[in-house]
């Protein structure tokens, strides 16, 4: 992730916290009626190092992990920031039932394919046993820079993982592609329609500075890309292609693509705040529908306060109620509660918090802070990797209404940074985070909530 909007640098201010006092004017959040209480469950991994901005695909209960860093947040300084020595140059297989990790080196493979898969912020996406990787920023020894890679690369998941295991790492089971609209760092993959959509991100090849000193160059996709993939090994093809530009609206990285379900019943997906405002090295506040067909839909009369970066996320529809609950795990975030004040900090600091977006029946938005909060400052560049055995939707929404149980197994939290402080990359304290080793069953429990409303004007702005 990179952390400023890498345009001309304004100074952030040491602090700025404005409490938010609640009025009786304010327009009070609707009811939740949410029916669950979350609870994270440390999965024991003995030996396992940390990663995180990785790809993940899953097979028969396991996990296999490629790309992403090996280092904490990035340094500030051109020279330190994304060392090489950082990639994870490692394929890494996970049984989470057992608690055994696999790893193999990617020296076997072609300089190509290597330099690719050791790339961190990739985007990604599994269709049944294939994982889809596109683009990823790092060091490249072929191109003597840092650089995004305008590659696809193509990985059977359920060979991969058996090489891996049997200690035996070739090419036979992965397919690669060069394409320059590939070139894409910091966007989602997702699919729809029998089309990859590749949503916002953008290109960054050069060194990182916060002062925008000429290391680098960059360029924001501002697009939803949809490209159609086939002989996914036999020499990947892109067979259809189209494009759709929003300079204001899709001018998004570094976000959360949560998976979602329409008012119509059609699948979906949400772009979740992300950066950089034009005008301001912010977060975007409102969020995006994305539908079929590149159609794309503004929120802009409701705010998310309470997660702005890349985080685990998961959603869930009950159809009985039609309400949509989206839930947000730690992360960066502009907004956290204290107590039961609202806290704005504009340097964007790593939080706790546990949020949820609700849209309920009539099509309405509210967000909510729930109890239970991170255990420490986790959850950014962390991904969620959902129990494959729930009943999902075709984008990935847990569908409640067949689950009877009074507690499920959502699914895993699995890596990101860790940090001791919440500031470290503003006070230029890079060095004390690092890449977490740490996995987290996430559990939904039948349970009545306390949870705090962000309580919003009519207009979607807070009082």
């Amino acid at each position: 992730m990179l952390m400023t909007s890498i345009r001309s640098f304004l100074p952030i201010p040491l602090l700025l916290i404005l409490l938010l006092i609640h009025d009786p004017s304010v327009l009070a959040a609707q009811d939740s009626s949410f029916p669950y209480s979350v609870r994270l469950e440390q999965v024991a991994v003995p030996g396992l190092p940390g990663f995180h901005s990785f790809a993940y695909g899953q097979h028969d209960g396991k996990w296999l992990i490629v790309g992403g860093r090996t280092d904490g947040i990035h340094a500030r300084q051109p020279f330190a920031s994304f060392p090489a020595n950082h990639n994870n140059n490692h394929i890494f297989v996970i049984d989470p039932s057992t608690g055994e990790f696999f790893a193999e080196s990617l020296n076997p493979l072609s300089s190509g394919l290597r330099e690719h898969l050791q790339s961190t912020n990739m985007n990604f996406q599994q269709i049944a046993d294939t994982l889809y990787i596109m683009g990823g920023y790092a060091f490249s020894e072929t191109a003597g820079d840092h650089i995004t890679f305008p590659k696809l690369t193509t990985i059977v998941v359920s060979e991969t993982m058996n090489d891996v295991i049997n200690g035996s790492l070739n090419e036979k089971s992965f397919g690669h592609l060069y394409d320059e609209r590939f070139a894409v760092t910091g966007g989602q993959l997702g699919e729809l329609d029998d089309k990859l959509i590749l949503v916002g991100g953008h290109r960054f090849d050069g060194r990182y500075n916060p002062r925008d000193m000429p290391t680098f160059r960059q360029e924001y996709t501002h697009a939803i890309q949809s490209f159609r993939i086939d002989h996914a090994l036999s020499g990947p093809d892109i067979s259809f292609y189209s494009k759709v530009v929003d300079t204001d609206h899709l001018r998004r990285r570094d976000y959360n693509l949560v998976p979602y379900i329409f008012r119509d019943g059609e699948p979906g997906y949400m772009i979740s705040t992300g950066v950089f405002q034009r005008e301001a090295n912010l977060p975007f506040l409102y969020n995006v529908e994305i539908g079929k067909e590149e159609f794309y839909n503004p929120i802009p009369d409701f705010e998310q306060l309470l997660s702005h970066y890349h985080s685990p996320k998961l959603s869930f529809y009950k159809e009985e109620s039609d309400e949509l609950h989206m839930l947000f795990f730690g992360g960066l975030a502009q907004f956290y509660f204290q107590g039961d004040q609202l806290i704005q900090d504009d340097r964007v600091p790593f939080v706790t918090t546990i949020s949820r977006v609700t849209r309920f029946s009539d099509g309405s938005f509210a967000e909510f802070a729930l109890p239970e909060e991170m255990p420490d400052l986790k959850g950014t560049s962390a991904e969620f990797i959902p129990n494959p055995e729930l009943p999902k939707n075709e984008t990935g929404v847990i569908l409640m209404d067949a689950i009877e149980t009074d507690e499920l197994l959502a699914g895993y939290i699995v890596g990101g940074i860790d940090t001791p402080i919440v500031n470290p990359f503003v006070t230029n304290q890079s060095a004390v985070t690092s890449a977490s080793y740490t996995v987290y069953e996430v559990w939904l429990d039948r349970a009545e909530s306390d949870e705090k409303p962000v309580e919003q004007t009519p207009d979607g702005t807070l009082l």
